[in-house]
């Protein structure tokens, strides 16, 4: 087993193209390098091609429901609000990690979700608990908003909450 892990730990030190060499040492362990050594016969080690996997561009986000066109919005929640938060004021969390509540009347239906937005991005994966943590947020003024979503369909968006995080800066 020994061999095999020295072997893959030589492999993810050479770029793709390096040549490596299999031989059997002085004490009789089976050795590899990247170079042949002096004196020594050893057989070159044919490596399949590694696999590759391009980057994906990010997808679009679902662009945002307009707040103040109540026309757009399909109204199905009566209140659709964040709360736990200071509008226009100041919150504090050392560590960057807090939550926010949210207030919704009726209860969520069906295949109905909640997407958080922080900054006008959502963040997080979509969940029907109305308890949205943030975790490790930088400090400075942020935006939230909730948004009901129905697969990628925006159903409602809540208004959305501007305050400034404070918290430990560390050096």
């Amino acid at each position: 087993m020994r061999p095999l892990l020295l072997f893959l730990g030589l492999l993810s030190g050479f770029p793709a193209m390096a040549q490596i060499y299999k031989y059997t040492d002085a004490a009789g362990n089976t050795a590899y390098s990247n170079q042949p050594p002096d004196g020594v016969s050893a057989q070159a080690v044919d490596l399949p091609p590694l696999n590759r996997i391009e980057r994906q561009p990010p997808s679009e986000p679902a662009p945002p429901v307009p707040i103040n066109n109540r026309e757009q919005i399909n109204s199905t929640y009566e209140v659709l609000e964040l709360t736990g938060l200071p509008n226009e004021g100041s919150l504090r969390a050392n560590n960057g990690t807090f939550t926010v509540n949210v207030l919704i009347k009726p209860r969520l239906q069906g295949s109905h979700r909640f997407r958080l937005l922080l900054d006008g991005q959502p963040y997080g994966q979509p969940g029907n608990v109305p308890i949205l943590q943030l975790v490790n947020i930088d400090r400075g003024l942020h935006t939230v908003a909730v948004q009901v979503i129905d697969g990628e369909t925006v159903v409602q968006q809540s208004p959305t909450v501007t305050f400034t995080l404070q918290r430990v800066h560390k050096r």
